[in-house]
């Protein structure tokens, strides 16, 4: 069988035998990239590490796959609340989170090209913790904000933007969403990834329209430039500014969902580095510019008071803008986000799947296409329920702090696996980034409130009775049996 199945990460072991460490010089961040010829049989260096998945992502795919999922939905109504924060000076919030995003960010291009398997924050996990059902945790703390995130977007799909065209009720049309999203899922990487790009190209052209057009009002002489250094009265700039930050860094979350495709990357180790940190600062440099334009054209109290800031500014610049671009913008945007977020699901479910985390027959293939399709029924089965939920506000404050649990998890395994010596050359970074986001994702969990942590504690109590589940005797072994099933690995220790 293809050797997907025989990653040593899941008994904790990997051959010592010539190795060698491979380190940047201290206090040195550094890509060290692959040869060329890869292996020393001139193979592929993508196909060092052989997987049942295809490899159909380019460097060029994976960057527009991560820019388009960090830039979401949420930038189009964040502009408002950060505003309310810190006045006029929106842009500097944004520049403090994405500085926060790149320091987990690091972490990430660390452990994906040391370790470039599907499953992302659970791989890393497994391997430095060495709990499975730690592991687990991780690995359903993504799951369960990724299927929830989706359900939330499908409704945001179907709500407002869409009513502008068709009056439709909103649940059906989430559901009916999410049925298309998921057959695009299915129908392979390579098409889902392409449909991202077309996507993508939409959304930034959107927020591109909104600097433009902030640029032609500061030009007639109609904007005001000074407010973009201007402070609400009364309130600290520090505590604005950290306030501020922490809704600002949400807006760049999403990026590590990119480390579950890395399986279906070629030559990972050599472009994901590449991917993530270009991708967060284009979305970095569009964000500001984005702020910038926001505070000229409107006030500040203004622009807190909309519920679609970015709409209303097109409509103060009165350049004759339909209303209807915008709202068409936003569809695309949630409708990106949505299928970047199943795609994550999905191969997180193969990847745990994989390793006995979950029922075994989720880690099963369509032949033809290689994609995981009954991972892919099952999130999306489970993202249409949610729908039925209704409010999903409490339930996306869990999402938040889910995802600060699974960063927190990554920037610590990025330490703790530095022993972990491996044959192929990685991305390494100095150790005092992980150490600086392990204190970011504090301060961030810090914030939640106590009805959060309940709520996100209940989510993952039932991650828990998942997973002994998984582990009966009825789904131990026998399942592993089939056309597809991967071979047991050498030197797997017996549960």
């Amino acid at each position: 069988m293809p050797g997907a199945a025989r990653c040593a990460w899941r008994v904790g072991r990997l051959a010592r035998s010539g190795a060698r460490r491979i380190a940047a010089a201290p206090g040195r961040s550094q890509t060290q990239p692959v040869s060329d010829h890869g292996a020393a049989d001139g193979s592929d260096p993508a196909e060092a590490d052989p997987t049942r998945l295809r490899r159909a992502v380019s460097g060029r795919l994976l960057f527009l796959f991560i820019l388009g999922d960090v830039l979401g939905a949420g930038i189009y109504a964040l502009i408002g609340v950060i505003a309310g924060e810190v006045g006029g000076a929106v842009w500097l919030p944004l520049l403090v989170a994405l500085g926060l995003a790149l320091l987990t960010a690091a972490s990430y291009a660390e452990l994906v090209t040391k370790y470039p398997r599907a499953g992302g924050s659970a791989v890393f996990a497994q391997r430095a913790y060495r709990s499975p059902l730690i592991s687990f945790l991780v690995g359903f703390c993504m799951l369960a904000a990724g299927v929830t995130s989706a359900a939330g977007l499908s409704l945001a799909f179907a709500g407002d933007y869409l009513g502008v065209f068709l009056d439709v009720p909103a649940v059906p049309a989430a559901v009916v969403f999410l049925l298309l999203v998921g057959l695009l899922n299915a129908r392979g990487i390579h098409e889902s990834v392409r449909a991202n790009v077309g996507m993508t190209v939409i959304e930034v052209s959107g927020l591109v329209l909104v600097v433009v057009l902030g640029a032609l009002v500061l030009g007639r002489g109609d904007g005001d430039p000074g407010r973009v250094l201007e402070f609400p009265a009364g309130v600290s700039v520090t505590s604005g500014v950290l306030a501020a930050a922490l809704l600002a860094y949400y807006s760049f979350v999403g990026f590590e969902t990119s480390a579950n495709i890395a399986e279906e990357v070629r030559d990972v180790r050599r472009v994901y580095p590449r991917a993530l940190f270009g991708s967060l600062l284009v979305a970095g440099l569009v964000y500001l510019l984005v702020g910038l334009a926001a505070s000229v054209v409107l006030a500040p109290d203004e622009l807190a008071a909309s519920s679609g800031p970015l709409l209303a500014v097109v409509q103060a610049a009165d350049v004759g803008v339909p209303d209807q671009l915008f709202s068409l913008v936003a569809l695309i945007a949630v409708a990106n986000g949505a299928l970047l977020t199943m795609i994550m699901a999905s191969r997180l479910v193969f990847g745990m799947a994989e390793q006995r985390l979950l029922p075994s027959p989720l880690g099963r293939v369509l032949p033809g296409r290689r994609t995981p399709w009954v991972a892919i029924v099952l999130t999306t089965l489970v993202a249409m329920g949610l729908t039925l939920v209704g409010d999903l506000g409490a339930l996306a404050n869990a999402v938040v702090l889910l995802l600060l649990l699974v960063f927190l998890s990554t920037n610590v395994a990025v330490l703790v696996l530095r022993r972990d010596r491996v044959e192929q050359e990685h991305f390494r970074a100095p150790a005092v980034l992980p150490v600086l986001a392990i204190a970011s994702c504090l301060l961030l969990l810090w914030q939640q409130e106590g009805r959060t942590w309940l709520l996100a504690g209940a989510e993952l109590a039932v991650g828990v009775l998942l997973y002994l589940l998984a582990r009966a005797p009825w789904w131990a072994g026998a399942d592993r049996a089939g056309p597809d099933a991967p071979a047991e690995p050498a030197g797997r220790i017996p549960r």
